[in-house]
């Protein structure tokens, strides 16, 4: 009985041991070979991370050098250079006295990894729920699983767009871009009129505080004052304070001269006082996706009538009279719908 129950031990350790063993070693499922794909994905990532960013200074006229890649992407000088080495050994990009630059084959690879990353950006925007300080980090990690061949499929269901939420240019299935336009908004001086064709969205944080306050793509400005620690300018009627270097991370196109923006009356749904009534005059470009259509479904559209009821206990959300039905609208929505006394 004794030596049966030694055998039965012995068995099952040896059980054990020959599974945790292929636990480790089985091909393509064990945890070697699990390893093994996720620093193949990693360096992958890596490296189309690289191209996109030559891509980017390419565009905007900037030199990139090694330093400049090695902060972008967080990573040391030595692991820089070894990055650099496979990119220039696989023949994307090429190094002239220190400024290094794509090749060809290095640009037709990052514009691929560029139209996917805004094209699901613009999806999350306009067809899903997700925040907008959510759009670029989320498309940052699917740009790199997601196929040309998908991304063209979801392109074509969203009718093509020619720009992705933040205003950058989608690259063509053909690799086509137009060239870069615009200027950072520091750049502008006093009295300036310009709309915004861009907002940067990184570094993160600097990103966040510019949706906080407000801005986004189309929106129009008036510069009405610059200082060497900040640049006032109206936006919507309202006025808006960047220091330089927040300010820099917002591309503009200059406008001829037309009537000042901080003059002119511009009202929102948050503006109507309990039992006065108004005119929808639209819903700004900045609430995009499912909230727009939302919305939209509960009647607020151009020349609608509203009424402003009641106050719930708190103040916020407010009830508003649409086509013969109370609705109750967060102070944060209202802020996005423009009306007119």
């Amino acid at each position: 009985m004794e030596t049966t129950f030694q055998i039965i031990v012995v068995i099952s350790i040896l059980t054990g041991l020959i599974l945790f063993i292929l636990w480790i070693f089985w091909p393509r499922k064990g945890i070697l070979a699990r390893r093994a794909v996720i620093k193949i994905n990693n360096e992958r990532i890596l490296l189309e991370d690289a191209l996109k960013f030559l891509y980017d200074c390419e565009y905007k006229k900037v030199p990139c050098k090694k330093k400049d890649i090695a902060r972008n992407l967080n990573i040391t000088e030595r692991g820089c250079n070894k990055l650099l080495g496979r990119l220039t050994k696989m023949g994307l990009i090429s190094d002239r006295e220190g400024t290094y630059q794509l090749t060809e084959a290095g640009k037709s690879y990052s514009l691929r990894i560029i139209r996917v990353h805004r094209i699901w950006e613009t999806y999350l925007a306009n067809e899903t729920g997700v925040g907008q300080t959510e759009w670029h980090p989320r498309a940052d990690h699917w740009e790199h699983f997601i196929s040309e061949k998908e991304a063209n499929l979801l392109a074509a269901d969203m009718g093509n767009p020619a720009f992705d939420p933040h205003g950058d240019p989608i690259p063509t299935a053909q690799g086509d871009l137009p060239d870069f336009q615009g200027r950072p908004l520091n750049t502008l001086q006093k009295g300036d009129h310009a709309i915004i064709t861009h907002l940067e969205d990184e570094p993160e944080y600097i990103y966040k505080q510019l949706v906080a306050i407000g801005l986004y793509p189309g929106m129009k400005i008036y510069i009405l004052d610059v200082e060497k620690e900040k640049i006032s300018f109206a936006a919507d009627g309202e006025e808006c304070v960047l220091t330089p270097l927040f300010a820099s991370s917002v591309t503009v196109r200059t406008l001829s001269e037309e009537p000042n923006p901080s003059t002119q009356n511009f009202q929102k749904l948050t503006d109507l006082n309990l039992g006065e009534t108004a005119r929808i005059a639209g819903i700004s470009p900045n609430c995009r996706g499912q909230e727009r259509r939302r919305l939209m479904d509960l009647g607020i559209v151009r020349g609608t009538p509203v009424t402003a009821l009641l106050k719930s206990a708190s103040g916020d959300p407010i009830g508003y009279r649409i086509m013969d039905t109370t609705i109750g609208i967060r102070k944060s929505q209202a802020e996005n719908i423009y009306i007119q006394k």
